[in-house]
C-alpha cells in the first residue's frame, strides 16, 4: 500500500522516494498506540526541507513535529546481503544530523485507521527539516546525546537518544532487515528518521520551532 501511495503522490507532484521515517520506537508510544513493534513509511522529495524553512500549515491536516536524530546512506545495503547488525549499518551511514520530523495524516483521527491503515499512510509522515549533516559522527555517543525541541525560543521537552529502541542504530538495523525482507535496499543518499526523541503539535501561524541534538546541531522551521 505505502508503494501505490508514493506513486501516486509522485504522480501528483510530490517526487520519488528519498528515504524512510521509523516511528513507534518508543517503549512508551507503542504501549500508548497498542502496536509492540517499530513501523515505517516513506519520505518523498518535495517533503524534505533544509533548516530554516517556512512551511504553511494550510498545507496540513493537523500538523506536528517531532525531534529526531537523522542518519544519511553513504552506501547501499543490498536486499540479498541480509541480515545487517550494527556494525554493518553504521559502516553505510555517512553522516548525522538534527530534525524535524513533520507529522500529519491524511485521516483526521489517526486512531480509527487501524495499524494495517496507519501504515498504508506512511506513519503519519509528512516529511522532515534537516539541519546541517555531521560526518563524524561516529565520535558522538547517540545513545547518551539529549535532543530539545523549542517552540518560539523557549524549551517545550527533551529526550534522550536511548529512547530509540536503546540505540538509534538499532532502529537503522530494524529498518534494513525489514526492507530486505520485502526484496528492498537501503540506498545511497537515503536519509533516515530513526525516530522520536520529542513530539509538539499544538502548531499555530507564527510559530517557530527547532531541534537541537547534542553533538549534531539544530533543525528550525517556521509554520505560517
Amino acid at each position: 500500500m505505502q508503494d501505490i501511495l508514493h506513486r501516486k503522490l509522485g504522480e501528483a507532484g510530490r517526487g520519488a522516494r528519498v528515504g524512510y521515517k521509523i516511528g513507534c520506537t518508543a517503549v512508551t508510544m507503542q504501549e500508548i498506540l497498542g502496536i509492540p513493534h517499530p513501523c515505517a513509511g516513506g519520505i518523498l522529495a518535495s517533503d524534505s526541507h533544509r533548516s530554516g524553512v517556512t512551511l504553511r500549515l494550510g498545507d496540513y491536516v493537523k500538523a506536528g513535529i517531532e525531534v529526531e536524530i537523522a542518519m544519511q546512506m553513504s552506501a547501499d545495503l543490498p536486499a540479498h546481503l541480509a541480515p545487517f547488525d550494527r556494525d554493518i549499518v553504521a559502516d553505510a551511514i555517512g553522516a548525522c544530523t538534527a530534525s524535524l520530523e513533520l507529522i500529519d495524516s491524511r485521516a483526521t483521527d489517526f486512531k480509527t485507521l487501524g495499524l494495517p491503515g496507519a501504515i498504508a499512510d506512511d506513519f503519519s509522515g509528512a516529511g522532515c527539516v534537516l539541519g546541517p549533516l555531521v560526518v563524524d559522527w561516529q565520535a558522538i555517543d547517540l545513545a547518551a546525546a539529549v535532543g530539545r525541541a523549542e517552540v518560539n525560543g523557549s524549551e517545550i521537552g527533551r529526550g534522550v537518544g536511548s529512547e530509540v529502541m536503546g540505540h538509534p542504530l538499532n532502529a537503522m538495523v530494524w529498518l534494513a532487515n525489514l526492507l530486505a525482507e520485502h526484496g528492498k535496499s537501503l540506498r545511497h543518499g537515503d536519509v533516515v528518521l530513526t525516530g522520536s526523541l520529542v513530539y509538539f503539535g499544538d502548531l499555530e501561524p507564527g510559530t517557530t520551532v527547532t531541534a537541537i541534538i547534542d553533538g549534531l546541531g539544530e533543525a528550525s522551521a517556521t509554520f505560517v
